[in-house]
């Protein structure tokens, strides 16, 4: 290549290569989920949003890529409650930039983490030592709740959007839970002691009930036997006196039957004892001194 050629393209090259310089840094690029705040002589200029954007080189800069996207701040602190029961809270918050406060969450504060943590602290030690211990447990959501919304009416200004807060544990002294299981113990025995003793008081009561009905059922059985048996005497005292048998002689025969059949009774069941005449003569015995009485009850006083 000539020499003089050579020549006339330097510049040329020197002046791409510049331009290329100058170019090149003017060119970037903003991610998803990010916002690029340019600012010019230092002052603030744009806020550039996902995508290839141009700024003029040595004139703009670029002062912070703002992450759009949802944070969490994890707070440990103490307190007490209205009982004076000092307790350990974990508190999560998860928060994100507002897009359309861009300007005011990176010019409004420095670290919002910290502020973010400040509002926090002073919400829980505000609404918690309103609460005996066992109502913040029952009431951790509300608090939750309560913490969210004061830290939403103060950030916003900031240009920061509280999603959602989360009280994550409540803990208590070591001794202070120890005691605690202690009465939920002594709770619980004293339940499961009254259910045991109502049980028992069931299965007395049924069983009187059940015993009841069933004396209730063998005395219905024995007033019925006892009516039968009068049905069958009557049937027999009637059958016998259109015999022509007088009512002596059929009050003998009855009486003879009726002790047969106890005598029969009697060594059938094996665990009784009576002491009857057990001669051929037991039964008239038996009939004579029944005639007796009933004569007895006849004769005119």
């Amino acid at each position: 290549m000539p020499d003089g050629l050579i020549q006339a393209l330097v510049p040329i090259i020197i002046a791409l290569l510049v331009i290329f310089l100058i170019i090149l840094p003017a060119i970037f690029v903003v991610q998803q989920q990010t916002a690029a705040i340019v600012e010019r002589f230092g002052r603030f200029h744009a806020v550039r949003h996902p995508g290839l954007h141009v700024r003029i080189p040595l004139v703009d800069r670029i002062a912070y890529r703002m992450d759009l996207r949802v944070r969490q701040s994890d707070l440990n602190l103490e307190t007490k409650t209205k009982d004076n029961v000092f307790v350990r809270i974990s508190v999560s918050t998860q928060y994100r930039v507002d897009p359309r406060k861009i300007v005011e969450a990176f010019y409004e504060l420095s670290h919002p983490e910290l502020q973010i943590a400040s509002y926090i602290e002073d919400s829980i030690r505000s609404a918690l030592p309103t609460l005996a211990l066992d109502e913040a447990f029952e009431k951790k959501d509300d608090i939750a709740v309560q913490v969210s919304q004061h830290l939403s009416e103060s950030m916003a200004g900031y240009g920061y959007v509280i999603v959602k807060t989360l009280i994550t544990s409540i803990e208590p002294a070591l001794t202070v839970k120890e005691s605690m299981n202690e009465i939920n113990a002594a709770q619980r025995k004293r339940v499961a002691a009254q259910e045991l003793a109502e049980a028992d008081r069931i299965r007395v009561v049924t069983a009187a009930k059940a015993e009841a009905e069933k004396d209730q059922l063998h005395g219905l059985g024995i007033a019925q036997q006892r009516q039968e048996i009068v049905n069958g005497l009557s049937e027999s005292f009637k059958e016998l006196s259109e015999s022509g048998l007088n009512q002596e002689q059929i009050f003998s025969i009855l009486l003879a039957n009726q002790y047969i059949d106890a005598l029969h009774t009697f060594a059938q069941q094996g665990n009784s004892t009576i002491f009857l005449s057990g001669s051929p003569m037991g039964a008239d015995d038996i009939r004579t001194q029944v005639m007796e009485a009933m004569a007895a009850q006849r004769l005119p006083k």
